[in-house]
């Protein structure tokens, strides 16, 4: 661990040494109080972690006894002495997880598992997204995170190796996030939180129960003007969650979601306008580039307990979305018959079910669960595409608006997934688990702007992989687990990876293959001194990576690359006391590279690093200090340009008061304290060497929240 350390000082470059040491020296004074805290602790005082689950599809299980890694953060966790907007606020402390705040707004945030994911330029790529059991990843492997709610989760869950190909298409990790159900006399709550650069965020929230009907209901609203030029957003949330026990057996659950997101887009920029001006946004000035989305979605989750050994459960929902998106192409790109346009104008609407069995069984007279299911997603997408200026190309009299139309079709995905998972404890130590699922995506395009040289450009492919995965676990100790696991995935490409060519081609670009990759694993899990050490070394081979092949003016074209690989380890550990002190640290080493060349896959950093340490007691006085580095990561395949690393602290102190019916907080927390300037996240392969997204310095945020329970 010291020398991995060592390496990763080495990595963030040298002019920065004397940096990270300053920083790295105050996690481990915070980490060394930890330990002391610990040791010194009276028996009464003993550290104890507080027992969950996470949910399978064969139903809750504990972490521990998972035979790969996964983790939960709580809700409660995810909103405390934070501005409750961002995932990347809070899920630092999990290792294999790479997550960016763009800060922009209409671009999402910038996710990877493992390294799945890296080349997304907007969106959620190569990780399956669920809220309530509702994919937030479309059929075609896109995903996006806007429509969740901190303010009303319970949890969210990351499940990461081998086991995640299960879920289907683009599951290089598992993401799942579930909502809180009402419970006891009717609870209001009401929060805000205010920071720089304009920000400001209000929640309201109503649950409860009564008899056997439970239900919440949260909303939110959060502004910013931007911290960069150009990058004010505006979100509006609502989330709803209502649960009926039909009878002992039978249980119905309703899930409304729904997000208004109006944001601009600041756009990257290049290593010299960084020098020159980080917040700076002229192009996107300029073109006034944009993004405005309004999606809506219903779920229905019926549970039924057919006997002691027998259940059965069936989600069905649908939705509907729609995003329009002003880009920065130049109407001098756009004079070709062929070219699509400047503006994207999507209409989506997704629809979908899961229904599943699960049967507690004997095999041999030891247990046996068997899980099997079949999963059902389609979407129907409209997209339009129209020049972005008014006037000729030669001479365009304004940009920034909506003019003629490029672009008419209609698209389709759905694919239709059986799949079977099966946990045989065939000995008192040993247990072992399989699954297999046969994943198969059609995709189908009707062209219906054809005009001149602009031919019907109609077609349809279909992707087809069949995912086996195994696992084997034993006990060595009740407080020691150690697993091996084998697993296979694949991922097709996005609607929007098809919808260009590469030299301004029309049509979709059915050339692309899907990625398949087969991964191996080794683990042990370990509860120490009331701490859980978690640790995992894992090799990934994939062929036919996609990748960015160009990116101009916001708009990407991908090809495959051939062979890759990602070798890594991931080492995490958490502790709490009954003193309330509490300890996280995950550190993930991750190296990828194409095959062919040698060079590193961009969009990754080959380690990275979280540290915390605070005093979180239920009530009264709390404060706590987070640390959170990355090395360089490469912004191109060439490896000719790069963000370099850069480790920040965060500082934060708040106070819970509780008496009678009334809960009120308040809290203050400053992050990247020592005011470093970095590079937030990286445009991979962009055509014009706009590839860098800067994050802030030194920013600050306040917040109260209030509940009154009726």
């Amino acid at each position: 661990m010291v020398a991995g350390l060592a390496a990763f000082r080495r990595g963030l470059g040298g002019r920065r040494i004397e940096r990270v040491k300053e920083l790295l020296h105050l996690s481990t004074l915070c980490l060394a109080c930890a330990g002391a805290a610990a040791a010194s602790a009276e028996p009464a005082d003993a550290p104890t972690l507080r027992e969950i689950t996470v949910s399978t599809p064969r139903g809750e299980v504990r972490p521990f006894d998972v035979a790969g890694p996964v983790d939960r953060v709580e809700g409660a966790e995810m909103r405390d002495s934070r501005l409750q907007v961002n995932l990347s606020e809070s899920l630092g402390a999990v290792p294999g997880l790479q997550i960016q705040n763009r800060q922009n707004y209409a671009q999402d945030l910038q996710l990877s598992v493992r390294g799945f994911g890296a080349r997304s330029t907007f969106g959620v790529r190569g990780v399956r997204i669920y809220v309530d059991g509702i994919p937030a990843t479309l059929p075609d492997g896109q995903g996006q995170t806007s429509n969740i709610d901190i303010g009303s989760a319970d949890r969210v869950e990351l499940l990461r190796g081998p086991f995640s190909a299960l879920y289907g298409n683009s599951s290089g990790g598992v993401m799942q996030v579930f909502t809180e159900s009402g419970e006891g006399a009717p609870k209001l709550d009401y929060s805000f939180a205010a920071g720089s650069d304009g920000t400001l965020r209000q929640s309201a929230k109503v649950s409860g129960a009564s008899g056997a009907i439970d239900y919440l209901l949260s909303t939110s609203d959060f502004h910013t003007d931007g911290w960069r030029d150009h990058s004010a957003a505006r979100r509006r949330l609502a989330n709803g969650k209502l649960g009926i026990q039909l009878d002992d057996d039978n249980r119905l659950t309703l899930i409304l979601n729904s997000v208004q997101l109006r944001a601009q887009d600041p756009l990257g920029l290049t290593a010299a306008q960084v020098r020159a001006d980080r917040r700076g946004a002229a192009l996107a000035q300029q073109y006034d580039t944009r993004k405005t989305v309004d999606q809506t979605q219903v779920g229905l989750l019926y549970e039924r307990r057919l006997n002691a050994d027998h259940d059965l459960r069936l989600m069905v929902y649908g939705g509907e979305r729609e995003t329009t998106q002003f880009q920065s192409i130049p109407p001098s790109a756009q004079a070709s018959p062929l070219q699509a346009g400047g503006v994207i104008d999507l209409q989506r609407n997704y629809a979908g079910f899961d229904v599943r069995w699960t049967a507690r069984l004997q095999l041999a007279g030891r247990p046996f669960e068997l899980v099997t299911g079949l999963a059902r997603d389609t979407l129907n997408e409209q997209r339009r595409g129209y020049e972005n200026y008014l006037g000729s190309a030669a001479a365009p009299q304004r940009l920034g608006v909506q003019g003629r139309l490029r672009r008419d079709e209609r698209n389709a995905v759905s694919n239709l997934d059986p799949y079977a998972q099966a946990t045989w404890r065939f000995a008192e130590r040993w247990t072992l688990e399989a699954g297999v699922r046969r994943s198969s995506v059609r995709f189908d395009s009707q062209d219906r702007y054809v005009a001149g040289r602009n031919g019907d450009d109609s077609g349809a492919v279909r992707y087809s992989k069949t995912l086996p995965v195994a696992a084997l676990r034993y006990a060595v100790t009740p407080d020691l687990n150690v697993y091996t696991s084998l697993g296979r995935g694949f991922e097709t490409p996005t609607l929007n990876e098809l919808s260009y060519r590469s030299g301004g081609l029309p049509g979709l670009n059915f050339a692309l293959r899907p990625s398949v990759n087969n991964s191996a694993e080794v683990g042990a899990k370990a509860r120490l001194g009331g701490g859980l050490l978690t640790a995992a070394l894992f090799r990934t081979r994939t062929a036919d990576e996609i990748v960015t092949d160009t990116n101009v003016g916001g708009r990407a074209t991908f090809t495959n690359a051939g062979r890759t690989r990602r070798d890594g380890f991931e080492l995490s550990w958490l502790h709490e006391t009954a003193g309330h002190w509490r300890t996280q640290l995950a550190y993930t080493w991750l190296d990828a590279r194409y095959r062919e060349t040698g060079e590193r896959i961009p969009g990754i950093a080959q380690q990275s690093l979280f540290a915390s340490f605070g005093y979180v007691p239920q009530e009264g006085w709390r404060t706590g200090v987070e640390l959170r580095a990355l090395s360089r990561i490469q912004a191109n395949d060439a490896n000719s340009a790069s963000a370099p690393g850069y480790a920040v602290a965060a500082l934060y102190a708040g106070y819970v008061k509780r008496w009678s019916r009334w809960e009120v907080n308040a809290f203050a927390r400053i992050d990247n304290l020592f005011d470093r300037r970095t590079i937030g996240s990286v445009i991979v392969n962009e055509g014009n060497a706009r590839y860098f997204e800067p994050a802030p310095g030194r920013t600050w945020t306040v917040g109260a929240g209030a509940s009154y329970r009726f």
